[in-house]
């Protein structure tokens, strides 16, 4: 098999920087540190574009990688890769969302050898995979794809994909960031927690997130263990829904909407004594839960996404399988109760963390899908 240093042209049709934006620029980062020749190209003005220019990737100019735009940025955005993979010698295009998929055919790009690209493809989530008679031509000349999740392999596999184009890449997490020893005191000084027992969970505030529940847990939790707080960290369109939420069921006082957290957010996980995360977003290997791993901290996850696949339930955490708020209440209580048993959970994922979902494992399974397509 050929082993020789490759050129790849990423394209994520994506401008903020939640769901699968961390994840690609690790991979990308982690490719480039292999010593291939990776571009990304990314929709400009926001966060995943000062994020990937903050990790120092070389991103594409030129390019808008707007979904439903007007035929114009589109001619413009096919003009640009078609050069782009011509003067660069693209060995691969590996899109990340169905827009960039979708053009990275239509363009039809060729090398200066008149050779085409291979074309690749990483579903983030499972509703991304489409069984529809329209989507058949673009499965047929993509010649690998890689899903987050097993769910996700399972949707691959019951459209029809073939099984030995599918391959399965688990999460990453920042090891060096959150595996390190960062002090969660100053969080809770900030926040006035004392001693108290804190669940954090971290994700948009956005439909589907399952903080309704997380709340109606909660809520329970405090008949049994009233000294409790849960920090709940993100931003989103129904933040303000949510402090409604929290208001009428008279929780402002145990509950703390903590803002967006970035650069302090080791430390956010740091002052948790668990983490619990109810639904997968929009980049379904459920990065959250495995940073919260990373960092030492139980998980209290549900049956979503890859969190059945993540948290070994009754070892790094504990699984619930319903929408029960008795169920995860009775499941936070038992972490939190037992401060030596959440404790050895913590350790137990920070070492499964470290096993299994490290950014180089994630790395290695795409880089060696590559050479096997490039291999004479």
């Amino acid at each position: 098999m050929s082993t020789r240093p490759l050129r790849v042209l990423h394209l994520a049709a994506n401008r903020w920087w939640t769901g699968s934006a961390d994840p690609i620029i690790r991979l990308v980062g982690g490719l480039r540190e292999r010593g291939h020749h990776v571009l990304l190209g990314v929709t400009p003005g926001d966060r995943f574009e000062a994020k990937a220019r903050e990790a120092g990737l070389p991103l594409v100019d030129g390019l808008a990688l707007r979904p439903r735009a007007t035929p114009l940025p589109l001619a413009r955005d096919a003009r640009r890769l078609r050069a782009l993979v011509a003067n660069e010698e693209v060995d691969i295009v590996h899109a990340h969302h169905s827009h960039d998929h979708w053009l990275a055919l239509a363009i039809r790009a060729r090398r200066r050898d008149g050779r085409r690209p291979w074309l690749v493809r990483t579903f983030h989530n499972a509703r991304s995979v489409k069984g529809s008679l329209a989507a058949r031509p673009l499965h047929r000349r993509t010649a690998a794809f890689f899903a987050v999740s097993r769910q996700i392999e399972a949707r691959c596999r019951a459209v029809g994909l073939p099984s030995e184009r599918v391959h399965r890449i688990p999460g990453a997490a920042d090891l060096s960031r959150f595996g390190g020893d960062a002090d969660g005191r100053a969080i809770r000084d900030e926040f006035d927690l004392g001693t108290s027992p804190v669940v954090v969970s971290v994700a948009r505030f956005a439909a589907n997130r399952g903080h309704e529940l997380l709340l109606d847990g909660f809520e329970r939790l405090l008949a049994r263990l009233p000294e409790a707080r849960l920090l709940l960290v993100g931003k989103g369109e129904r933040r303000d829904r949510l402090e409604h939420l929290v208001a009428e069921k008279g929780l402002g006082h145990r509950v703390v909407f903590t803002g967006y957290r970035d650069h302090d957010l080791p430390a956010v996980l740091a002052a948790a004594d668990c983490f619990a995360l109810m639904a997968a977003g929009s980049d379904e290997s459920c990065r959250a839960a495995l940073e919260a791993m990373a960092a030492g901290r139980p998980v209290v996850a549900r049956h979503v996404g890859a969190l059945p696949e993540t948290v070994v339930d009754g070892e790094t955490g504990l699984l619930i399988g319903d929408s029960s708020p008795d169920a995860l209440a009775e499941a936070l209580r038992t972490i939190l109760a037992d401060p030596a048993r959440a404790r050895a959970m913590g350790a137990a994922g920070q070492r499964r963390a470290t096993d299994e979902f490290s950014p180089e494992r994630s790395v290695a399974i795409v880089e060696a899908v590559y050479q096997g397509l490039v291999s004479p």
